[in-house]
């Protein structure tokens, strides 16, 4: 255990990660336009809870998985804010 939480609310907490995920998940599917801020933010909220129940019931293959899912969450929310910038200064032009 690296954190001092009980396993069962790290647990709990897992839970709510793969709910964030799954979450992401369904409302990139079922959404024609999905808002890549939710789509990420989600995203790396599921991935940050999860990889604190990972902390404190450690599964070392799953913690790389998460360290990547959290990296391409950030990854698109950069893309996102970048895109979102360009598309502002090539209104004001």
């Amino acid at each position: 255990m690296i954190l001092p939480i009980s396993s069962q609310l790290a647990n709990v907490i897992g839970f709510a990660g793969t709910a964030c995920i799954v979450f992401a998940y369904a409302y990139i599917t079922g959404r024609e336009r999905p808002n890549p801020f939710v789509q990420h933010g989600v995203n790396l909220l599921g991935a940050c809870l999860l990889t604190i129940s990972l902390l404190v019931n450690l599964n070392p293959a799953s913690l790389v998985l998460e360290g990547f899912w959290a990296a391409i969450a950030i990854w698109g929310l950069v893309k996102a804010v970048r895109d979102r910038s360009s598309g502002t200064r090539a209104r004001q032009n």
